[in-house]
């Protein structure tokens, strides 16, 4: 599997599967992690006891908690990154496949350069990226 492509302006980095079990765990988790909080709050009100405002704040936390599992589920099965290298800015977005993360941009100087380093063999597609100016810096892209 290519860990990062070159589109035109476009760097394409993409995250390496993690095993099928680890992903099975973490999705089974997530799925948890929203529906036991409700069937705990649908059983304890079926019984005859009240509503309280404890359910909220567990579906609440127990929400959060299985949004950012969820994340982590999706990051390891279709995590992408795609930095797109203009004049004047670089532009960053995280994709987790079923969701994108929210666009970032930092302006650039005009005298950069930007280069790949291959590191390994050639059909494994990884390397260092290399982005100079005033200074060179190195950031190892795997």
């Amino acid at each position: 599997m290519k860990q990062y492509q070159i589109e035109g302006n476009k760097l394409i980095l993409k995250v390496k599967k993690s095993p099928l079990f680890i992903r099975i765990i973490f999705f089974t988790v997530a799925i948890l992690f929203f529906i036991m909080p409700l069937a705990g709050m649908l059983m304890y009100i079926s019984l005859g006891n009240g509503f309280h405002i404890g359910f909220l704040m567990g579906v609440f936390f127990f929400g959060i908690m299985g949004f950012y599992i969820l994340r982590m589920a999706l990051w390891n099965t279709y995590g992408k990154e795609t930095i797109t290298f203009n004049k004047d800015q670089i532009k960053y977005i995280a994709d987790y496949g079923w969701f994108k993360d929210g666009s970032t941009s930092v302006k650039t100087p005009d005298s950069i350069d930007y280069s790949i380093r291959n590191i390994g063999y050639e059909d494994e597609h990884k390397g260092a990226l290399i982005i100079g100016g005033g200074r060179k810096t190195d950031f190892l892209c795997n």
